[in-house]
């Protein structure tokens, strides 16, 4: 059913997730962080903000929350830093910005935006993209400001065990090697306009300069008014090797498929069968949504202008 009241979608990665047993509180923490930043979002949405601006309100929020990983509580690299990729993409204007590697940016999202906006290039990495961060004002951090003692224990668990492991918080009920930690948020607004912005920390262990789909407009992020607004999480060479957020978009602007169909067949036809594992998140400029997973669970929400949020796991 079409609805064109501004709506905003957000995840928090997807991957093998456990269900507690019965009684237990363990999903409550992501239901409640989820619905906050869902509410402040539609606030923004309400009042006339565009879907830029929802964007980057709940993913800033979503980087501040250490449940999980993007921001404060990022995962470590196997040299025990801290390795943060966003990009962000506007679809009335097809402008876009990614950052990548970042180690002092307090919030790699608000910088992938500020690259946008400067317009000069699109993806900005490493000690060049800090030096663009500081000299644009944006707030710049201590490397240690990302740490937390439950990444620190991945890490070192990670590392025991000789492997490179997907983003896992010890405290959710998720499989350590099955857990993809991106987030992510794309809207509409009320004038039809579409946004989409990803951010992350990686994965924990993972070789320093290592690059996932995040940063790469096309692969983790991707919007066009014409068609949707999209953000990924999963696996991201797989994602990178799909072009995975394009591909929904240029499904629907070629072959004709519908929001729904496209995303589906997207996660199905060309993840699944290169191994790759996550879902996606996407809303068109009709006010159709999807999110499609093929991993045991999601971390997702939405929420439309004049409505509660709603939040979802499994």
């Amino acid at each position: 059913m079409t609805d064109t009241r501004p709506v905003l979608v957000i995840h928090g990665g997807a991957g093998t997730i456990a269900r507690p047993a019965a009684g237990s509180t363990d999903e409550a923490p992501y239901h409640a962080a989820l619905a906050e930043i869902l509410a402040a979002g539609e606030r923004c949405l309400r009042d006339g903000g565009s879907a830029l601006e929802a964007v980057a309100i709940a993913v800033d929020r979503l980087e501040e929350c250490p449940l999980f990983n993007a921001g404060y509580g990022a995962v470590f690299t196997s040299a025990g830093t801290h390795e943060l990729d966003a990009s962000v993409m506007d679809g009335a204007t097809l402008r876009a910005g990614a950052v990548a590697g970042l180690a002092r940016v307090r919030r790699p999202g608000r910088a992938a935006r500020a690259v946008m906006e400067d317009g000069a290039h699109v993806l900005l990495a490493g000690a060049g993209a800090e030096a663009f961060c500081r000299a644009h004002g944006l707030e710049m951090v201590e490397p240690g400001f990302f740490s937390t003692e439950a990444r620190r224990r991945q890490l070192e668990a990670a590392q025991a065990g000789g492997r490179v492991s997907l983003d896992h918080d010890e405290r959710a009920p998720l499989d350590e090697r099955q857990k993809f930690g991106t987030v992510g948020a794309v809207a509409l607004d009320r004038n039809g306009h579409l946004a989409a912005l990803t951010s992350t920390g990686g994965m924990t262990n993972k070789r320093p300069g290592r690059i996932g789909d995040a940063p790469l407009i096309g692969a983790g992020t991707y919007a066009d008014d014409r068609t949707a607004a999209v953000s990924c999480t999963g696996t991201g060479e797989v994602f990178i090797r799909a072009a995975a957020a394009y591909d929904v978009c240029a499904r629907m602007a070629y072959a004709g498929l519908d929001l729904e169909a496209a995303a589906a067949a997207v996660v199905r036809d060309a993840l699944t069968p290169l191994g790759g594992q996550g879902g996606l998140i996407a809303v068109d400029a009709r006010g159709h949504v999807a999110m499609p997973f093929n991993t045991t669970g999601m971390y997702r929400g939405l929420v439309r202008a004049g409505d509660a949020p709603t939040t979802a796991i499994f």
